[in-house]
């Protein structure tokens, strides 16, 4: 491994062939947390409660993702123990079941869902911004054409934004840590401030009347300002809280971002499972709080319906009254650059592990002189750029939703696999509660995809449409690495 190799090269020659060392496991811990929190828990609850129409179940959405992320943080502490290099899921991919599987990971990881992950949260900074710069308000009229195209001035900023970070995280391991811990810190103190604030104006009116017929399943939808309630059959309502769960979900993705980075964490066996676990535990505990602020400060109806899904904004001028506007908008901008921060950071790591294994671009796999991976890191930058423009960022985050967990079923399948192919292998750190936990989350992640097949299916074929393609990808990539 490049690792291993480089004690026998110069100082110069390591300093082009292997990572740096050098994140504790606090840095390690603000980068799961940071990578996870970004704009969805400020913004989804209100897509989730038109579709299960009841705070018993608003809440069970969440617990349930909680619950489905942590089991998966804790069973990914065994394979990052394992092979703690860069790369993280697409190694462990690799590893499990052959090249070809953990290519469809890369390329989707590259086509997407990295990718469409940065572009989403630097558009969600570039409109909270609009609340202190009119220009970046999300209307026609602040818009302008260049090429044919109709860009946003939010979708300008969202790309300079990307661009900035980017170029701070060439500059070494060092800056990107710095951003990260400073901005994931402040972020996680503002929202422990917010649930604070929220249990202070606690409105048990509110409460109560939110917890009426909590446990029945519905739909809600308003048409000319008339909300509707539409009690689901039984038959569909599994089908209800597989959709609701695609917001959770999605606002509790990036955990794993950690596993990317592992050459650059100091005592990874130990560190990297650490740092899932206590990341993931944090944010659980803080979304499941903040929902509880949600449903106790404003009434049920208001946060379904609230003005462009911005259910904190509706909860933080209960709490704060005319100045929750503000507050909110700076909460969301710290946590949205934070994130994106973590996002492209990570994210480059995979695209030069593939790259060494010859199934990316060449330059993709070379370090700059402060040991990280430049090129990666552009490339990185401009498919995220290329997203934010297109405008589809967020359809397509909804319909890649389904691959996630797939590739996290099979990941945490792998766990089996390897145990059974690699008995002897050095596991530092096991896979806690196995085999029971990962068995329930494999079965858990299979009902999420099962019923997103059934109910959803605008959620499935298009995530797998972008993933087939990576098979002609793959075989190209293999042709070339044979000719070479």
């Amino acid at each position: 491994m490049l690792q291993n190799d480089a004690s026998n090269l110069t100082d110069n020659e390591t300093s082009k062939t292997a990572f740096k060392p050098s994140l504790g496991l606090f840095d390690a811990t603000m980068i799961v947390a940071g990578s996870m929190i970004g704009s969805g828990i400020f913004i989804v609850s209100a897509d989730m409660l038109k579709d299960v129409g009841s705070a018993g179940w608003l809440l069970a959405a969440w617990v349930i993702t909680g619950l489905m992320t942590l089991t998966a943080a804790l069973s990914y502490g065994e394979l990052s123990a394992m092979y703690p290099k860069a790369g993280g899921q697409y190694v462990y991919l690799k590893e499990a079941y052959n090249p070809l599987i953990g290519f469809l990971y890369g390329w989707s990881f590259f086509a997407v869902i990295q990718t469409g992950t940065i572009a989403a949260v630097g558009v969600g900074f570039a409109k909270f911004a609009g609340y202190f710069f009119p220009a970046l308000a999300w209307e026609d009229a602040n818009t302008f054409k260049i090429a044919g195209l109709t860009i946003h001035y939010a979708q300008l900023v969202s790309i300079l934004l990307i661009v900035f970070l980017t170029y701070i995280n060439t500059r070494g391991i060092e800056a990107g840590k710095a951003i990260q811990s400073i901005f994931t810190t402040t972020k996680l103190v503002s929202l422990f401030g917010l649930i604070i604030a929220g249990f202070i104006a606690f409105k048990w009116d509110v409460w109560t009347a939110n917890w009426k017929d909590a446990w029945t399943l519905k739909h809600l939808t308003k048409t000319d300002g008339i909300i509707s309630l539409e009690p689901l059959a039984t038959g569909v309502a599994m089908g209800a809280i597989a959709s609701a769960m695609v917001g959770s979900i999605f606002s509790s993705d990036a955990w794993n971002n950690v596993t990317f980075i592992a050459g650059e964490i100091k005592n990874p066996k130990r560190n990297i499972g650490l740092s899932l676990f206590l990341g993931t535990l944090i944010v659980t505990v803080i979304y499941l709080l903040i929902n509880i602020v949600y449903l106790a400060t404003v009434p049920l109806h208001e946060l379904a319906f609230a003005k462009d899904n911005r259910v904190a904004l509706s909860a933080s001028e209960a709490i704060f009254g005319g100045s929750g506007t503000i507050i909110i908008a700076v909460m969301i901008m710290i946590s949205t650059f934070g994130c994106n921060n973590g996002l492209i950071l990570a994210g480059a790591r995979v695209y030069y592990t593939m790259a060494n294994d010859k199934l990316f671009f060449k330059k993709a796999g070379t370090l700059n002189k402060n040991r990280v991976p430049q090129w990666a890191l552009w490339i990185q930058c401009a498919m995220a750029s290329a997203l934010c423009l297109s405008g589809k960022y967020g359809d397509l985050l909804d319909m890649v939703s389904f691959i996630v967990v797939i590739f996290y079923v099979l990941t945490i399948a792998g766990i089996f696999i390897l145990r059974k192919k690699y008995p002897d292998a050095d596991r530092p750190y096991k896979a806690f509660g196995y085999p029971v936990l990962p068995v329930i989350y494999i079965l858990m992640g299979i009902s999420f995809c099962s019923l997103l097949i059934i109910y959803k299916p605008q959620f499935t074929w298009p995530g797998l449409i972008i993933t087939l393609i990576g098979i002609p990808l793959y075989f190209i990539a293999v042709q070339q690495k044979k000719s070479n």
